[in-house]
């Protein structure tokens, strides 16, 4: 049976303020109960023990962060770890699929289950498309596909794990098979995540190498802890939202150009050049304007971002001297001229796309597809625990009367 503290010792075992273990509760850190007499309140003596043996971070969180216990990725110098394995490393040997089982499940599955759509459905998201513009980018017709699958699903708030990481399948296939195809190719029998995303995104047959990287890319990008659409899709959850809000709530923060929409950016910078040459005026017109230079710089990794370096390495073996990819490696080569920020994730995924000739936005695609698996298994740790996710503002307004 477990056994319970009052806050006082609580507060001491942890060398905090009474106040500091209400914001440990609203994180999921530690649990809380009433005691007998209904005034105080007693918090489990084995995870108060536990974060006292684990010492308090080296650096206390900055403004704007907030500290969430999680068991899905830990952040190193440069590259995540999703459940202590290297993202890097996954990517190497697995597939988009089995790196999201994974991350659900904490295992690899012998024999994985079947990533399918369901017609209708899929049928439905069609429809619901079908007064869209051309033009519209793929990130939101997403949005759109993600609210029609919702709306077809009777059994949404079905949300034991299993369940989840079922509806977890259905849906990201559904994403990716309810967009429209560009090329003059159907999808063969059982094809992989990365090859029918391919044939939505790209009107030409993908190299071999080049598929590589973007299934690679799908897999760096499945997770990478509590990013803004992912503290997002995680408060959803917590008040018990089925996956699909969760998912369309972390949809709606990802295409922040200083989220998951810095890729279109980069995609626009790209594109905007006619030769490599043109790097230097590219980005000066964008410091001239007070503009960010999407794809230099990220918040965690100051050294640079291993999963783009990763990326571009695949790429560079994948197409050898490639125009868009000297594009790309003049922007570094400017970049680091004039001391800018270390690329990121978003650049490299600019380039992948750049090279392999896709449709506008689908780097925003290509990253949305991908962390929705990661946004799920948040959804699940959510799920497991008793108390919303509830952070507390800082008043900093006129006094009240």
């Amino acid at each position: 049976m477990a056994s319970w503290i009052d806050a006082a010792a609580a507060a001491e075992r942890l060398g905090v303020r009474p106040a500091t273990l209400y914001a440990y509760v609203s994180r999921g850190v530690l649990r809380r109960r009433r005691a007998d007499d209904g005034r105080r309140s007693l918090y489990n003596a084995a995870e108060v023990e536990e974060l006292a043996r684990r010492g308090r971070p080296r650096r206390q969180p900055g403004s704007g962060e907030l500290v969430i216990g999680s068991q899905l990725t830990r952040l190193g110098d440069d590259r995540p770890y999703y459940r202590g394995r290297d993202a890097l490393d996954l990517a190497g040997v697995h597939d988009f699929e089995t790196v999201a089982e994974w991350l659900w499940t904490g295992a690899f599955p012998a024999e994985r289950p079947a990533w399918v759509s369901d017609p209708a459905r899929v049928a439905a998201a069609w429809a619901a498309q079908s007064g869209l513009p051309v033009h519209v980018l793929p990130l939101d017709r997403l949005q759109i596909v993600v609210a029609t699958l919702a709306a077809t699903d009777p059994v949404r708030f079905h949300l034991d794990p299993a369940a989840v990481a079922a509806t977890g399948r259905s849906l990201i296939a559904g994403m990716v098979d309810a967009l429209p195809l560009v090329a003059d190719v159907e999808d063969a029998p059982g094809a992989p995540l990365a090859a029918r995303l391919w044939r939505r995104l790209c009107p030409e047959p993908p190299p071999a190498g080049l598929l590589r990287v973007l299934g690679a890319a799908l897999v760096v990008l499945a997770d990478h802890e509590l990013a803004p659409s992912t503290l997002a899709a995680r408060v959803a959850a917590s008040v018990r939202a089925d996956p699909y809000a969760v998912v369309s709530t972390g949809l709606g923060a990802l295409g922040g150009p200083l989220h998951g929409g810095a890729s279109f950016g980069a995609e626009r910078m790209l594109a905007a050049m006619r030769e490599p040459g043109d790097a230097a005026r590219v980005i000066g017109e964008r410091l001239r304007h007070g503009e960010r230079i999407s794809g230099l710089g990220h918040v965690v990794y100051k050294e640079g971002d291993g999963r783009g370096r990763l990326l571009l390495d695949l790429l560079r073996e994948a197409a050898p001297g490639h125009d868009r990819l000297a594009a790309a490696d003049a922007v570094l080569a400017e970049a680091r001229a004039r001391r800018l920020p270390e690329p990121n994730i978003d650049l490299a995924l600019a380039a992948v796309t750049s090279v392999a000739g896709m449709v506008p936005g689908a780097g925003e695609a290509v990253f949305a597809v991908a962390r929705t698996a990661g946004w799920l298994a948040h959804a699940m740790e959510e799920y497991a625990r008793d108390t919303p996710l509830r952070p507390r503002a800082l008043y900093t307004g006129e006094p009240a009367g």
